[in-house]
């Protein structure tokens, strides 16, 4: 796969889509509600470990904010050997909670931590030339698997926001939170469905609004909080301490980056597709080392390992929108937010149930944008179908059974853990033993190639034809065009010829 050449003009590709500043503001805005929430657990979760107060919590969340936009930035609009140039967000990546708390709980604390990001982002940066080498090995049959894998697994994330977010406080799974979420949800679909395109376009971004609104008019949100705290604050370089680098922990933290190279690359393919443009193996090693960048600066201010996020892949499958420009938009907001924490206020008064109504049709599109591309892969006389059925399978393993993987060793359990990586792996393994390395393959390998044969028809069928005899629309014509009556059989006389 190759990048149009430049001389046809690089504004042929769809991302480079510039829709004006009203609209990039307007969908950008869409895509920062749509990822807040995720970007901001990871450093609640951290600080919470950590046994930091509010305040310094804050000062996490506030410099994931700014990291977050930086590297939005920078993958975006792009610099020479940086940045895939796509509509994707980066953030705080989820995948590697376990390992930082493990290191921060295990005496290490957050320098310990920044360390092991840093080194290991370092060697992942080192190591990018080989995993852009990888998009030989993700045809549609790959990919596919991967983007449905990607929109099933986040399915369970909605589920938890609808019912409220926090299983801990007695209002989760009530009904008037998933009310709430089944209302906004209502909204989406509605607005989706009127005339004006750009009401439907900014469907998620208004079903928000809306659904915010209405739980503040049954008392279920309350702005008081929002000029509480600082208005403007610039993130402090080291502000929790110089990075300590622990080899055990920068060995734990390099197998996470092994889990968000593959993500990000899944991620890179996953939106290529969805927006039917050209990736080849520079620009995805170009995103690959913007991720790894962001990552090796985001300690230096106090955030964590950088990724794309998959929901917002979703967002622009919903939307149709295209456009870098708007995520770079996006971009541009976050870092705001990281500068000033009183717009961060703002935007997390939007109730968490909203985001679940929301989230089950952003994260249904990326599986059904999944569903489209198998739908490209033939299935005949090939062993494609069970590649499919055993990837996705082993990919919602640790989504059915979150413990899963809790015997297992520490470095594979991380791996795995994480059900996209998991289905990527698996389909690329499966694609190779069975499509590329075909010693062994025989016609008719399982009932799977069996179901899958080309169609076959029954004498009885065409012995009523004659030469030149076609079908179209439905209707059966002869070879000078004239359409032939189909008659039932019991309603032919048994001693006449059938009609021709």
């Amino acid at each position: 796969m190759d990048i149009k050449s430049t001389s046809q003009s690089t504004l042929a590709r769809p991302e480079d889509e510039n829709l004006g500043l009203v609209a990039n503001i307007a969908y950008g805005f869409q895509h920062v509600l749509t990822m807040y929430g995720g970007i901001i657990a990871v450093p609640l979760i951290v600080g919470q470990a950590a046994g930091l107060g509010p305040s310094e919590i804050g000062l996490l969340i506030a410099a994931s904010l700014f990291i977050g936009g930086l590297a939005t930035l920078l993958q975006t609009m792009g610099v020479p050997f940086f940045g895939c140039q796509l509509p994707l967000v980066q953030g705080v990546s989820f995948a590697s909670v376990a390992t930082i708390v493990a290191i921060v709980t295990s005496g290490g604390g957050l320098p310990a931590v920044f360390g092991a990001v840093i080194a290991a982002a370092a060697l992942g940066f080192l190591i990018t030339p080989i995993f852009s080498q990888i998009i030989r090995f993700f045809p549609p049959l790959v990919t596919g698997t991967v983007i449905t894998t990607i929109g099933l697994t986040l399915m369970p994330v909605a589920a938890r926001w609808a019912m409220g977010g926090n299983s801990n406080l007695p209002s989760f799974g009530s009904m008037t939170n998933i009310g709430l979420a089944a209302f906004t949800l209502a909204v989406v679909l509605l607005l989706s469905k009127l005339g004006n395109a750009a009401i439907s376009r900014l469907s998620i971004l208004l079903a928000m609004v809306i659904g915010t609104f209405a739980a503040w008019a049954f008392g279920l949100v309350d702005f008081s909080g929002i000029l509480t705290g600082d208005i403007f604050a610039f993130p402090s370089p080291f502000h929790f301490g110089a990075p300590k680098f622990e080899l055990a922990a920068i060995i734990s933290m390099f197998i996470v980056v092994l889990v968000i190279l593959v993500e990000t690359s899944a991620d890179i393919l996953a939106v290529g597709d969805i927006i039917d443009t050209e990736v080849d193996s520079k620009r995805l090693g170009d995103g690959l080392r913007a991720d790894m960048a962001a990552s090796i600066v985001a300690p230096i201010f106090g955030s964590f390992t950088q990724s794309a996020f998959a929901q917002n892949v979703g967002l622009v499958a919903v939307t149709g929108v295209k456009s870098r420009f708007v995520v770079a938009f996006a971009g541009i907001i976050l870092v705001v937010l990281g500068l000033m924490p009183i717009m961060g206020r703002v935007i997390a008064t939007v109730p968490t149930a909203v985001l679940g109504g929301a989230g089950i049709v952003l994260f249904g599109t990326v599986a059904a944008s999944g569903i489209r591309t198998l739908a490209q892969v033939s299935y005949e006389n090939n062993m494609n179908l069970i590649i499919v059925a055993t990837s996705i399978g082993f990919g919602m393993l640790p989504i059915a059974a979150p413990a899963f993987y809790d015997q297992f060793p520490d470095w594979f359990a991380t791996i795995f853990h994480s059900g996209i990586s998991s289905a990527a792996i698996m389909a690329i393994a499966l694609n190779l033993l069975f499509n590329h390395l075909k010693v062994g393959n025989s016609e008719n390998q399982s009932v799977f190639v069996a179901g899958t044969q080309d169609r076959s028809v029954r004498p009885a069928v065409i012995i009523d034809l004659t030469e030149g005899d076609y079908f179209s629309e439905g209707k059966l014509f002869d070879i000078d065009h004239n359409e032939v009556p189909v008659v039932a059989v019991e309603t032919v006389d048994a001693e006449q010829p059938p009609p021709h």
